[in-house]
């Protein structure tokens, strides 16, 4: 094979974003061969932007017997990711599929089984592992650069959203349709990056969520969680949808030091000292250790979804190692599955890994009075918000 036929299931406005820049040719040896939506809107939609000889299907079972796809890119509403992947792994085609990997965690390890099971690869579309600030701190963390880890603390409030957004799918913000608000729809990214970075995942967490606060919705659309790690350390994640302007920062703190990205730029404050071995022998009351202030230099690249796309072709074709198993996607849904539970019980300790069939029977209840909500299903919007991408650092340095 010297070349990957991608097909793409789903056409809203993810999946016509992947089909623009695999048909603009800016993923190498990959082109589009087939985009499947059960919207004959939406299909027409991504028709009249692209060019090539793409074939259509409104099912994507019929795309997959068609032998036209050697890998699938899936990008439909987050319950049916790891259905679909399952049946691509069954027909031996290659999977990558967008975040989340599902809704909750019973159904992730089922479609994670399925994978073991194949013979073809399975990646995960987090974008923001690309990400060269991220990069460095993981690769500090894990170097011992900060020492025992001691707190986390990642307030990422810049996902602002209008009614008109929430507005635009009859199944945005509801329990039935999307399964969740501002944890599973913004944050996946997040929530997979506090344990890649750091490294491991909390033994615990305590969520505080507030549903409907700012808008017109029955989901969170904000939300606070407290971290306990079984090291001792603690953590807090807060997020929402409705301050602007928001917050993006996220501080990772232990006994060497601590990591501090914001505002586009990482900062290494290094001890001199240890700090709890300095508080042990200092004579002194209320001195610190010294502390250095780094700027640490990285490869400047941040190559978001076609990074992630050609690195997921140059596996398949056997040049490169896969850079996100899309095993390691159970992780996050984990963390959001332990927050929504927490909140659900009023902010009680919820223990991880989370019970599979409790939260299934509570997500149940809560999808037999998820109400009907109008929205326009065919409507794609033309201008992408993704969030926190850091575009255009260098160095740590905006370019």
């Amino acid at each position: 094979m010297k070349s990957v036929r991608f097909g793409i299931v789903g056409a809203g406005n993810q999946g016509s974003y992947y089909a623009a820049k695999l048909s603009e040719g800016l993923v190498k040896d990959a082109y589009l061969a087939a985009v499947c939506d059960v919207n004959p809107v939406k299909i027409e939609n991504v028709r009249s932007k692209i060019q090539g000889n793409v074939a259509f299907f409104s099912d994507y079972k019929e795309m997959l017997k068609s032998g036209l796809c050697d890998a699938v890119l899936i990008a439909t509403p987050h319950y049916d990711h790891p259905a679909i992947a399952i049946d691509c792994f069954q027909a031996g085609v290659h999977v990558i599929t967008d975040k989340p990997a599902g809704v909750y965690t019973k159904q992730v390890k089922e479609m994670n089984e399925a994978a073991k099971k194949s013979d073809v690869l399975f990646g995960m579309m987090f974008n923001q592992r690309t990400n060269c600030l991220y990069r460095k701190m993981k690769e500090i963390v894990s170097m011992g650069g900060i020492g025992k880890l001691q707190r986390v603390n990642w307030i990422i409030t810049d996902w602002f959203r209008t009614q008109n957004y929430y507005d635009s799918g009859s199944w945005r913000a509801t329990w039935k349709g999307e399964g969740g608000g501002v944890l599973i729809n913004q944050c996946p990214h997040q929530l997979d990056l506090v344990q890649w970075v750091v490294g491991e995942m909390p033994s615990s967490v305590r969520g505080f969520c507030k549903y409907g606060k700012w808008h017109d919705v029955e989901v969170e659309d904000e939300v606070t969680a407290y971290f306990e790690y079984a090291s001792g350390a603690s953590g807090v994640f807060i997020t929402t949808t409705g301050e602007a302007p928001g917050t993006n920062r996220f501080e990772i703190s232990g006994t060497k030091g601590k990591l501090l990205c914001e505002n586009k730029k990482l900062l290494y404050y290094k001890n001199a000292q240890d700090s709890e071995e300095f508080g042990k022998t200092s004579k002194e009351s209320f001195r610190a250790p010294d502390c250095e202030v780094i700027e640490p230099e990285t490869d400047g690249k941040n190559l978001q979804h076609v990074g992630i796309l050609q690195n997921f072709t140059n596996a398949v074709l056997g040049r490169e190692k896969l850079f996100v198993d899309g095993k390691e996607g159970l992780f996050g849904v984990e963390l959001m599955n332990a927050i929504e539970l927490s909140g659900w019980k009023g902010g009680e300790e919820v223990r991880l890994p989370v019970n599979d069939e409790e939260y299934v029977a509570a997500l149940e209840e809560k999808i037999k009075i998820s109400r009907h909500k109008e929205g326009n299903d065919d409507r794609v919007e033309g201008t992408l918000n993704f969030g926190t991408g850091f575009a255009g650092v260098k160095n740590g340095k905006k370019e």
